[in-house]
């Protein structure tokens, strides 16, 4: 079984609302068109489902999501929008679809939490019809950068690293997913970076508390402190940093995105 690093924690809840399909999908954008079959894979509270779902309808459109907890929410904001979307609990390794269902499967920052993301993307292939698309995009942890310097922030990206390898799984995925992508067979791809950048006041404030909130407050915090690779002032010290860092006049971050789109055979 893979585990979550995040969790599903309201700090963490309070970073997925955020995404949508321009900020953290553009790279597919160009690609969707109406009447597509689109499928997407860790939906979490469904922002960027929704929004893929207003460009692709009529098309039918499923979001999943390994837990339970974020369906609701995700049901609700389709609801909202105004468009059709079902959400279910799924699992990625064996997906409740026959082959060639979908013209499109997409995947958001899920590929870096799986033991096997070679093995999910041969199964994202197998529901995907010839001449479809695979879009997957996650962040490379190593490659995030920050100002000013904080040897409470340098402490954050060391221990989540290390959280993350101790539940098999792998923080820098940006950089690796088109050696996955290889491994899994699928060769007919386009392979892009983009970046989350977060500068001003109100970024800094929303970004730093999401963070100073998952030190203390997620499953994060949990899997550290149980894995003891961390004691519960170490992870103070790492909210504090956060907190630093929001206040700071002078504050940027930087995370860069793997971003791969594969044409399926």
């Amino acid at each position: 079984m893979d585990t979550y690093t995040h969790g599903h924690a309201e700090p963490v809840l309070q970073s997925h609302r955020w995404r949508t399909a321009e900020n953290s999908a553009a790279y597919l954008l160009p690609a969707l068109r109406p009447g597509l079959d689109l499928l997407d894979v860790g939906c979490g509270p469904g922002t960027i489902t929704v929004d893929l779902a207003s460009r692709v309808a009529p098309g039918r459109v499923l979001g999943i999501d390994v837990s339970p907890d974020p369906l609701p929410e995700a049901r609700a904001a389709a609801d909202r929008a105004g468009v059709a979307v079902t959400f279910a609990v799924g699992n990625v390794y064996a997906l409740d679809a026959a082959d060639d269902s979908f013209d499109v499967v997409h995947a958001h920052q899920v590929l870096q939490h799986l033991t096997d993301p070679v093995a999910a993307l041969r199964e994202m292939a197998r529901v995907c019809r010839p001449g479809g698309l695979i879009a997957v995009r996650d962040v490379d942890y190593a490659a995030t950068t920050w100002f000013p310097a904080d040897p409470g922030l340098d402490g954050w990206l060391a221990l989540y690293r290390r959280v993350a390898r101790r539940n098999d799984a792998e923080p820098d995925a940006g950089r690796r997913l088109l050696a996955w992508a290889h491994a899994a067979g699928l060769r007919d791809t386009t392979a892009t970076a983009s970046t989350y950048c977060f500068a001003t006041p109100a970024e800094r404030e929303w970004w730093g508390r999401s963070w100073a909130g998952r030190a203390t407050s997620s499953s994060f915090a949990e899997q550290a402190a149980g894995y003891g690779l961390a004691m519960p002032a170490e992870l103070e010290e790492i909210a504090g940093a956060w907190l630093r860092w929001a206040a700071a006049d002078d504050g940027w971050l930087g995370m860069l995105h793997g971003e791969l789109l594969i044409r399926v055979p």
